[in-house]
Order: structure tokens, then C-alpha cells, then sequence
């Protein structure tokens, strides 16, 4: 009996041994294969939630169970995989995380009939957790023990914490478990080619610290066969713990409409006959996988295992090299002088629509030339048809004296994604980064996310990359020495998300902030006065028309212009005297803010530099 939870006591069955019994000996037991493969068959497309099966339609699930059963599998993982608060919030299932577990179980113990053990499905959360996303540890490590309590007092044999790519985030998924029962433990990865996770860990390493949260057997599942049997041979050397692999059935290829996967059973089996040869005893399968591949294998399983090597207790650890990063004040011109305490001057200019620069050049000239010392390139809509900002960026190089300040958007870019393109931004020669979350680019309340990584999780990869490290932690080489900002909303609805969200920016490695367009003075002092203190880069905004500010001000809510603005704006226009006072309103706020901040630039709109030039002269 478990001495942290009695409730937790794997029940005894009749004809199993414990599980725990069967892993001290080594016997190589066959799990199941791929329920959403069946659950898709049956015509339960993806939209809906697997897991919600086990309360709408028992007998179909009991029915795929029993069809594994009768291929030999030993053990029947239950329909839990999604079954976590984050996951069911998308279907309005938040509330029913004990009953859909507790009933997965039950439908898995039904259809085994005692013969099998039951071994309780945990997932990923479907969410991003720290460092690069918007979840604590230890609130991830809270909505993994709810569900792992559910299938714990529901009575499973074992744990598979499976499918994970994040190792934190798998390892709070061990940690939960590990808190509540000391039944036997599977943790599982997936991994890419050469057998290294799809965060870039290597296998071994990932093994080891699985072990360490306390797995009792680590391996890989979801991935291609041949990267599965690399992992495990590397996780064969670093570990002696027994080894469970669950390859797909080869890749997925589309036939009228849906995912098939191809592989055939003789395939797999050849898989496992090299895979038992570097200690896996767990054999089974993921995506693609039916009854047929798992009856094919029990005839592997029944076969003299392999001679194997000994597996290796620990890697022999390597010498990681020191990585100095760049000195803050040495990343950059505008690094240099915002942490010498002096003042800058820039500009925000929208990049030119197609690829001729030749005007946007004469623009920086002119900016240059009237102080400005640095400019910042945000990117364009999805719609327009200009060229990324570290392009321009690269042509601004004859501009002397001019330093680009280059945006870049989280939206619909994966992380690996982002991490190459910042790889990619910094060999172009860009040192000032400013990292944004960016706008939605739909406005469909329900529509699928086009978020993997907000602004928080990018600033953390940047520092990252400038500390030499990879989003796995490998060692990348010269690191990069990005000089790292961030947006700061003085006119945030929500205020106190606007400081913590400051708060999380910075503590990731934030070095300076540039606002979005400053209206109400009275708003920034206030905010200033509760962030990090860090340098703030107020943006001014000179208004071009009484339309303009009357949209600010009815339609923009996120950039709120002063009725007293949007009056003296709309008195201008019957006077033909527009541009003047947008200029006058940009002189004043420019120099009420300037004892506030330690750096102000000013936007060129439409083109019309002049404007922005009369902002800067009275500076």
C-alpha cells in the first residue's frame, strides 16, 4: 500500500501480478495501440473531445478496448489522454475532470476483464508553461494532479505521462503524480530526427531527468520509428531503467480527405525486434497503430529476447563550454546610451509597401539629420505586401548614425519557428529587437489560436539565445547579443495586467520598453511609477486630421485621444490649419513627457516626415 494516499493502492487482478513485480523482472509486455486512430474510423472526427466518449458513448469506447484486449495487448491505456482542465475548458467540459477519469478507468477495467493491467493516460496541457509561456510550473504541476488524483483513487495499475515535448512541463506531470502514489510510473517523449526531442534535448539527457522526477520507465511514443529506436539506444547509454517505445505507424498520408497511415505491421515488427535488443520491455504503438499491428507484435513478444549491452547508469558528463555574454552597454549604439543614462531621440516609420526603398531611405536621411539616433521598423499587416523589417533594416546600414529598431510578432509563428528567424535576424547584423505579442489576426471569438508563444516567451528565448542556450538548453555556439525591448501600454484598460505582464517581461530579460502612442500624459506618469525600472521609450504620435483623432478617440480604445485634442483637431479643420495643430498637440506632449521617460520617438504617418521632423526640431 502506497504510504502517501491509501486510496491510491493498485487493486489486485486476477491472473496479473502487480506491475511494479513485472518490471523487477524484465518481462516485455505489449501495450495497446492508437484510440484516436480507432475513435477516427468510427467517424469521431477531431473536433470533438475523445475523452468526452467515456460519458456519451461507454460502449464504443469498452468495444475499441476490447478489440486491443483481443489483439494480446497486456496493458489498456485508458481514453484520458486530453482529460485535464486546460484541454476540457475548449469543449465546456472544466468541471467534469473527475468523471471523465474515473469513468475511463472503469470502461478500460470492464473491457479487460482482470486479465490487463489498466495504466492511467496523462498528456500535455495543450497550453504553454514557463519559460515560454503564459503558465506557472506550479500551476501546471496543480492541473496535472487533479487529473492524476481522479485516476488514482479510481485504481489504476500504473501511470503513462505520454507525448510530451516540453521537458518541463513533463516533468511537473511526473512531479504530480509523484506526489500523490507510488505506483509505477511511464514517462514518455516524442522526438524528431536523430532521436533528439523536438525542443533539441538529447535523448539521453531527457532520460535522465525523467529518472530523476521519478519515472520507473522513460521512452519515446508519437514518432517516427527510426527516430524512436536512435532515442532509445541513446536512452539505453544513459539510464537502467526499462525502456518503453510506441512508435507511429510510419507518416500519415492524406486519401480522400483523411490522415492514413501506411506502415504495416511486418514494419513494426522489425522495429521491435531492435528495440528489445537496447532494453525496451514496454512495446507498443501510437498514431496509425489498430489491433492488427498489435496482433502481429504479440507474436514478437512471445519470442527469446535479445543479448543486449548493459545499460550505462549515467553519461559520462562533457565539459560545457563558458559562454560570456555580451556586456548590455556593448550590444548596440542606442544599448550603449540608454544604460549610459543619456537621452535619446528616434523615429517609428512603416516600412514601404513593395520592394523599393529608395524613398523610405531619403526619409532616414532627413531623420538622422535632425537627431534621431535610432528607427524603429514595425511589421506590416498580413494583407499589405511589404518586406520584413530586418530587411530594411540591413539597407538602412549607409544611413549613418541611424540604429534600426526591428519589431517582430509572435503571431502565427511557432516557437522553433521564432527561434530560427531571431537566429536569422541577428546574422543579418540586427542588435535592437523589440518583441511584441502581436494583434489577432482574426476577429472570430472562437476561431483556433495563431498563438504559440507570447511576447513574455520570446523575450525569455532571446535571453536565452544571448546566454548561448537554445530553447532545450543546448549550447548554440557565440551567442547573440541582442539588445532586447518590449511594448509598454500607458492607456491599458487593465491596468494591473499591464504592470504584471511588465513585471514578467523584464524578469525574463526585457532591457528597455517602448510605449504605445502617448495621449494622456497623467496616464504614463502614473504607470511609470509602478513598473520596472527600466528605460522607457515614450512614442508620440502627431495626429494628421480631425478624422484620425475622432478614430483614436471612438475606435482605437487602446490609444484613447483626449476630448480636449479631438475638439482642438476638429476647430482646425474648419480653419484648413490640420497638420499644424497635430503638430502643436505633438510639441506639447513630447515635452511634458520628456522628464518622465529617457527617450522619445515620434512617428512618421502617411509618409509625411515633415511632421515627424517638427516634432524632433522642438526637441
Amino acid at each position: 500500500m502506497s504510504s502517501r494516499n491509501p486510496g491510491t493502492t493498485p487493486h489486485a487482478r486476477p491472473g496479473v501480478d502487480p506491475f511494479r513485480r513485472v518490471l523487477e523482472q524484465g518481462t516485455v509486455v505489449l501495450l495497446d495501440g492508437a484510440m484516436g486512430t480507432m475513435f477516427y474510423s468510427k467517424g469521431i472526427f477531431i473536433n470533438r473531445a475523445f475523452e468526452e466518449l467515456n460519458l456519451t458513448r461507454p460502449g464504443l469506447v469498452r468495444e475499441l478496448h476490447q478489440e486491443y484486449v483481443a489483439a494480446g495487448a497486456d496493458i489498456l491505456e485508458t481514453n484520458t489522454y486530453t482529460a485535464n482542465r486546460f484541454r476540457l475548458s475548449a469543449h465546456g467540459l472544466a468541471e467534469e475532470v473527475e468523471r471523465i477519469n474515473a469513468r475511463g478507468v472503469e470502461i478500460a477495467r470492464e473491457a479487460g476483464g482482470g486479465r490487463v493491467w489498466v495504466a492511467g493516460s496523462i498528456g500535455p496541457l495543450g497550453v504553454r508553461i514557463e519559460p515560454f509561456g503564459p503558465i506557472a510550473r506550479t500551476e501546471a504541476r496543480a492541473v496535472f494532479a487533479e487529473q492524476a488524483r481522479a485516476l488514482a483513487i479510481a485504481g489504476v495499475d500504473l501511470f503513462v505521462v505520454e507525448t510530451f515535448s516540453h521537458l518541463p512541463e513533463i516533468e511537473e506531470a511526473l512531479r504530480a503524480v509523484r506526489e500523490l502514489t507510488d505506483v509505477p510510473l511511464v514517462a514518455t517523449v516524442t522526438v524528431d530526427k536523430g532521436g533528439v526531442t523536438r525542443e533539441g534535448v538529447e535523448a539521453g539527457e531527457a532520460a535522465e531527468r525523467l529518472v530523476a522526477c521519478g519515472a520507473d520507465v522513460v521512452g519515446v511514443n508519437c514518432s517516427e520509428a527510426l527516430w524512436t529506436l536512435d532515442a532509445l539506444e541513446a536512452m539505453h547509454r544513459a539510464v537502467a531503467v526499462p525502456l518503453a517505445g510506441q512508435p507511429n505507424a510510419g507518416q500519415p498520408r492524406e486519401v480522400q480527405g483523411r490522415n492514413i497511415y501506411l506502415a504495416s505491421p511486418d514494419y513494426l515488427v522489425a522495429w521491435a525486434r531492435r528495440a528489445m535488443r537496447v532494453g525496451t520491455r514496454l512495446l507498443g504503438g501510437c498514431c496509425g497503430t489498430t489491433p492488427d499491428h498489435i496482433r502481429i507484435l504479440r507474436q514478437t513478444v512471445g519470442e527469446t529476447l535479445p543479448d543486449q549491452p548493459a545499460p550505462v547508469a549515467a553519461r559520462r558528463a562533457g565539459t560545457t563550454p563558458i559562454v560570456r555574454p555580451v556586456r548590455r552597454a556593448e550590444r548596440s549604439a542606442l544599448a550603449g546610451a540608454l544604460a549610459s543614462g543619456r537621452f535619446v531621440l528616434g523615429a517609428e516609420m512603416p516600412l514601404p509597401i513593395g520592394c523599393h526603398v529608395e524613398e523610405a531611405l531619403a526619409m532616414a536621411r532627413r531623420l538622422a539629420s535632425a537627431g534621431a539616433t535610432f528607427l524603429s521598423l514595425p511589421e506590416g499587416t498580413r494583407s499589405e505586401a511589404r518586406m520584413p523589417p530586418y530587411a530594411l533594416a540591413q539597407l538602412l546600414a549607409p544611413v549613418r548614425g541611424l540604429e534600426p529598431v526591428v519589431y517582430y510578432s509572435c503571431r502565427e509563428r511557432r516557437l522553433a519557428r521564432i527561434q530560427s528567424d531571431l537566429l536569422g535576424v541577428w546574422a543579418t547584423g540586427v542588435a535592437n529587437l523589440l518583441l511584441v505579442t502581436g494583434e489577432p489576426t482574426t476577429s472570430v471569438v472562437d476561431a483556433p489560436t495563431d498563438l504559440d508563444v507570447d511576447s513574455i516567451g520570446a523575450v525569455n528565448l532571446a535571453a536565452r539565445l544571448n546566454h548561448g542556450e537554445d530553447i532545450g538548453g543546448n549550447p548554440i555556439g557565440k551567442p547573440t547579443g541582442f539588445h532586447l525591448g518590449v511594448r509598454l501600454d500607458p492607456a491599458a484598460y487593465d491596468r494591473e495586467r499591464e504592470l504584471s505582464r511588465h513585471h514578467w517581461k523584464v524578469d525574463a530579460g526585457a532591457e528597455f520598453a517602448l510605449t504605445t502612442p502617448v495621449f494622456d500624459t497623467a496616464a504614463l506618469r502614473t504607470l511609470i511609477e509602478g513598473v520596472e525600472k527600466i528605460p522607457i521609450i515614450a512614442t508620440i504620435w502627431p495626429l494628421q486630421s480631425a478624422a484620425e483623432a475622432e478614430f483614436f478617440e471612438y475606435e482605437r480604445i487602446d490609444v484613447p485621444v483626449p476630448a480636449e485634442f479631438v475638439r482642438r483637431m476638429q476647430e482646425a479643420e474648419a480653419s484648413g490649419a490640420e497638420l499644424d495643430e497635430g503638430i502643436a498637440i505633438a510639441r506639447e506632449l513630447a515635452l511634458a513627457v520628456k522628464p518622465h521617460v529617457q527617450g522619445i520617438q515620434v512617428y512618421v504617418a502617411d509618409g509625411r516626415v515633415e511632421t515627424a521632423l517638427a516634432v524632433l526640431e522642438a526637441l
